[in-house]
């Protein structure tokens, strides 16, 4: 549990905030950057469900803009949660000192509340949806407050490993909110996921070592260290390059591509074993998978556009 002392700076300076502090503020609590990317899986699901069951996002514009809404408000209360729990270890790393909570701009019984808030609102719309998609928003929700934030993260590197299975199931909600998640493509959509967190991870725990080691967290590179971290990077890059193929109901064009940047982001994790610069090779690592992912989904809306069909 975080501790109340070092919580405690500034209190009632939320009145005085500046809008550009305050706006930097709520980004920092929503974690902004990781919360979109995640709705960009559950849009992915939503989207290839009307394409595989054959009808039109004209006829569901009101489920889409409750799982989406749905959805985001669940992701975020379950962010807004980690970081209220995490307070303390916030203050120790340079990534996350300037966190509200950390800097006292947000009180941590508001920040709390708002997490709760958000995420039973989100479950809420999810429920107007189907049943299945707000069981897989629970699953996402408990498996990252739970599991990874509150039990996995401090004590066992198997943490990575438990957080990704909240992004993986992102484009199960979507999918799941038009059609049962017993198919093949969105198993393989939150798969792929699954996987491209692990190595993703790393190269942000290997950027960030000193900072994790300083906050005890058990990151792979901090606990096994970094000779162990590569090898894992490229096993799990290399459980990637069969998945495209069981995409082939998308298409030649999507698989060939998908194959390629596989076999690219292989390339440049085989490529830490000879570098002398871990950290520029990391840097890499991580750009390389935050690309990876974008365009992977991407595409899987672009080749099922009606142009195309």
């Amino acid at each position: 549990m975080y501790k109340n002392s070092i919580a405690a700076p500034q209190s009632g300076g939320g009145a005085a905030l500046s809008s550009s502090t305050l706006f930097a503020d709520l980004r920092a609590l929503f974690k902004a950057p990781v919360l979109i990317a995640n709705v960009l899986p559950v849009f992915t699901g939503f989207w290839l469900a009307l394409y595989f069951t054959d009808v039109s996002i004209k006829d569901y514009w009101g489920v889409f803009l409750l799982t989406v809404i749905g959805s985001t408000l669940v992701m975020a209360g379950a962010l807004v949660i980690n970081n209220w729990y995490d307070v303390d270890i916030d203050t120790v790393m340079d990534r996350t000192k300037n966190r509200p909570t950390v800097t006292g701009h947000f009180s941590l019984k508001m920040v709390l509340t708002l997490g709760i808030s958000l995420s039973i609102i989100g479950f809420i719309l999810l429920l107007f949806t189907t049943v299945e998609a707000a069981v897989y928003g629970f699953v996402g929700w408990f498996t990252y407050v739970i599991l990874y934030t509150m039990w996995s993260k401090r004590r066992y590197t198997l943490n990575t490993v438990i957080g990704s299975v909240s992004g993986a199931v992102t484009p199960l909600i979507g999918w799941t909110a038009i059609e049962s998640g017993f198919h093949i493509i969105p198993i393989m959509l939150a798969l792929i996921l699954f996987i491209f967190q692990m190595p993703h991870t790393f190269a942000i725990a290997i950027k960030k070592y000193d900072e994790y080691k300083a906050a005890g967290v058990a990151m792979l590179p901090v606990v096994y260290g970094l000779p162990m971290t590569k090898r894992q990077m490229v096993v799990y890059v290399a459980c990637l390059l069969p998945l495209p193929f069981y995409l082939a109901p998308l298409g030649t064009t999507f698989v060939v591509l998908a194959t390629l940047l596989n076999i690219g982001w292989l390339a440049v994790s085989i490529s830490g074993f000879f570098t002398k610069n871990d950290l520029k090779w990391a840097h890499v690592i991580f750009l390389y998978s935050v690309n990876y992912i974008t365009i992977m989904f991407l595409m899987m809306i672009i080749v099922t556009l009606p142009v195309f069909r």
